[in-house]
């Protein structure tokens, strides 16, 4: 029995034959005379020179220029070597050639011509009994002029209702605490009723004390919240960008406080994985790192709320391009939601969901495996994701040393790795893929070394090698994000895929190497050395949304950069450790094919070939263009973003 378990979608109501025009009824004609036959002659002459240059493609341009917002069962959408296809034997093409929901064929305009032919002739055959006048003339569609064609683009790593949330009160674009405090202020004063309602809680996500200005870097505190009359009563819980520190009221920590047992606080020796921020008094100041944000007790999510959430997020994310976003922690709650919504068909995008838990306890019974559910297939639930480690920017990422700008720590694993090894072999043992957040070297070695025993124990047991094992397998590091240098090598080794996020690069490259030393630092963010050591050359690249920018071309822009969106990094415009750049087609096939592979779906996604799925996005410019300026591709705009051979968004 398969380690998937398949639950089928929804039967659809059988079709017609498709592609073909129904031959027409005869009625009786009466034959023109005169004027009217003369014009009868002439209208008849131009539509079939009409019918001859669309059928043959001649004149499409003209044809094809308008702008076009619905798609017809099939079609060829031709743009003359500006269709990037990811395909290793055909990297560029003129057309495509889309039936229903797959692409039949691509190639020049005559090649689709003798295709569609082939396919005409064998369904006048089946149906129609090779009546010619049956066939059905082929639509050719050609985009605005200077636009490309690339494949469906995937974030191989977000988490889409959190993005959703952040959206109501997003606080990333604070560059001091005052504007943080104006931003709260102005939302409360907008929302009369949680003045008026005590158990109404202000959520929000995004803030990062390194980024403010005129601001030591320290963590703020409830006592800045409280700095503000407006705020000082409200129960809040604010999450920093990365989601591994949150920032609560005075109001939420007497809240927490009076639903503790004994109504005391833990030592943080009595939390595992996690850190409450302390004053001189032994009081909490308001920030809560890793697992002790599981002590605030701020309402859980209602079904209403986490639909709202990911709706919001799936209709940002067709405005960008994405297709397909891999889920990195889909809770039991979440995924209801999800399967509820792909069972009613409002799931426009695909989803590849990462079931998560906060369990300490093993609980991959509790979650559904799922291959291509709900009405149109778009959701899979074939992996779970752990947790190592905490971010970088909070100290939270655990580290073999102490870290350069703050000695007295090593930062936090989230458990022992004797209990995380534990709960990946049970994991492993049942079928599932393991996806794992690694940002600091010291979990990312002790997630290597549990992996390469695992991998080794079945390779002594079945006889493959490791890296064929790996490819079976599909085992995950989510970050990859700062690893030793022999590490670096063993990864690719064993077969591993890394799942990296550009923009944390061009994000954290202002204080990374502060925080790690001129040493680590050579093996942190080291894309171009992952992708050189992986044996397949697989990179999936991601943006960790909300915790960075939901759009792909920002981290298409820092890989092949390493610059941040003012073109500026600390070591000029030729970009921080510009070594680890990845061209432009590498960063295509991460956000692409690369993406498809780290879901076990590079068979179906991710590349523009026959038998694939019509998943596909129109930009307004060329950003494979090595020649043009970098700074290009962020003006790039989509077009239009098209999944199952349909336009999801926007027009052609």
């Amino acid at each position: 029995m398969s380690a998937i378990e398949e639950r089928s979608p929804r039967k659809r109501r059988a079709k017609t034959p498709p592609f073909v025009v129904p031959r027409p009824k005869t009625a009786p004609r009466t034959k023109p005379s005169g004027c009217a036959y003369v014009l009868w002659v002439i209208v008849s002459v131009i539509l079939a020179a009409v019918l001859y240059y669309q059928s043959t493609g001649k004149g499409k341009e003209a044809l094809g220029s308008e702008s076009v917002d619905h798609l017809p069962d099939s079609y060829a959408i031709c743009k003359p070597g500006k269709i990037y296809t990811v395909d290793d034997s055909k990297p560029k093409v003129d057309c495509i050639l889309v039936l229903r929901d797959e692409i039949a064929a691509t190639g020049t305009l005559d090649d689709i011509h003798k295709h569609w032919d082939e396919y005409q002739n064998e369904q006048i055959r089946i149906y129609y009994g090779n009546e010619p006048k049956a066939k059905k003339t082929l639509k050719v569609i050609s985009p605005r002029p200077n636009s490309i064609i690339v494949p469906g683009l995937s974030d191989a790593h977000a988490h889409l209702v959190e993005y959703g949330l952040k959206m109501q009160l997003p606080l990333d674009k604070c560059d001091s605490i005052t504007d943080v405090l104006d931003t709260l202020e102005a939302y409360v004063r907008a929302h009369p009723e949680i003045e008026n309602d005590p158990t109404q809680w202000v959520e929000g996500w995004g803030w990062d004390q390194t980024r403010w200005e005129d601001w030591s870097g320290r963590f703020p505190t409830a006592a800045d919240l409280a700095s503000r009359p407006g705020l000082a009563n409200v129960p809040m819980s604010l999450r920093r960008s990365d989601g591994h520190a949150v920032w609560i009221s005075y109001a939420a920590i007497n809240i927490t406080l009076a639903k503790l047992p004994g109504q005391r606080w833990p030592s943080n020796d009595d939390i595992d994985g996690g850190e409450i921020v302390r004053d001189s008094n032994d009081n909490p100041t308001g920030i809560f790192l890793d697992n002790a944000i599981l002590l605030v007790q701020s309402p859980p999510w209602t079904e209403h709320q986490i639909e709202t959430y990911f709706e919001r997020a799936m209709n940002d994310a067709l405005r960008v391009g994405l297709t397909t976003v891999h889920d990195a922690f889909a809770s039991e709650s979440f995924l209801q939601t999800f399967q509820k919504m792909a069972d009613e068909g409002r799931m426009p995008i695909r989803v590849y969901g990462m079931g998560g838990s906060e369990n300490t306890t093993y609980w991959g019974k509790g979650v559904p495996k799922l291959e291509n559910y709900g009405e149109d297939g778009h959701l899979n639930v074939k992996s779970v994701k752990l947790f190592t480690d905490g971010a970088l920017g909070s100290w939270g990422a655990a580290m073999l040393e102490p870290y350069s700008d703050k000695p007295d720590t090593t930062g936090i694993m989230r458990s022992s790795p004797e209990a995380l090894e534990g709960m990946v072999t049970k994991f492993w043992e049942d079928g599932w893929s393991t996806n794992i957040h690694c940002i600091g070297d010291r979990a990312n070695k002790v997630v290597l070394d549990i992996y390469e025993r695992l991998l080794t124990k079945e390779s002594v047991i079945t006889g493959e090698s490791v890296r064929d094992i790996a490819a079976k397998r599909r085992p995950r590091i989510e970050h990859a994000q700062i690893m030793r240098m022999e590490d670096l090598s063993r990864v690719g080794r064993l077969g591993i895929i890394t799942s990296v996020q550009p923009t944390h690069a061009t994000s954290d490259m202002w204080y990374a190497e502060k925080r790690l030393g001129p040493v680590r630092i050579k093996g942190a963010y080291a894309y171009q050395t992952l992708l050189q050591t992986s044996p397949l050359n697989i990179l999936p690249l991601g943006s960790d949304f909300p915790v960075e920018g939901i759009n792909p071309l920002l981290g298409f822009y820092a890989a092949v950069s390493r610059l941040d969106i003012k073109g500026n990094s600390p070591h000029g415009a030729g970009g921080w450790y510009g070594s680890e750049k990845l061209t432009r087609a590498q960063a295509l096939k991460g956000a692409t094919l690369d993406a498809a592979y780290a879901s076990f779906s590079e068979n179906i996604l991710g590349s523009l070939e026959p038998g694939k799925k019509a998943d596909y996005v129109v930009l307004d410019r060329d950003i494979m263009n090595e020649t043009a300026p970098v700074r290009d591709i962020l003006r790039t705009r989509v077009l239009a973003t098209v999944i199952d051979g349909k336009i999801a968004f926007g027009s052609i």
